[in-house]
């Protein structure tokens, strides 16, 4: 198994409103990706972290292996997704994949 964890922060310019809309928009165009990606065991983005945080938003995802997780960074869902939801609105991407 392989977790792929992302971090990300927001643009600055963005309203306190339009975080929120993104935040929403980010996780669930990913999370609605569960079952359509070959080898993805389960994903899940979490949106409201602890005020020691320094990211806005988080990916946890799990594959059944490293194929598996290049497959998903390919597929046209999951491009779609980080095309039109993730990235016009995060400035940092701070990604962490490791085997379970």
């Amino acid at each position: 198994m392989v977790k792929h964890i992302i971090v990300w922060t927001l643009k600055d310019e963005l309203s306190a409103d339009e975080k929120k809309t993104v935040k929403a928009n980010i996780k669930s165009g990913l999370e609605g990706l569960a079952g359509k990606i070959p080898g993805m065991v389960e994903i899940h983005v979490r949106t409201e972290g602890l005020p020691s945080s320094n990211g806005d938003l988080l990916l946890d995802s799990t594959f059944e292996n490293v194929e598996s997780l290049k497959g998903y960074s390919v597929h046209p869902a999951h491009v779609a997704v980080a095309d039109g939801a993730v990235r016009p609105y995060t400035k940092i991407r701070s990604c962490f994949d490791f085997e379970v």
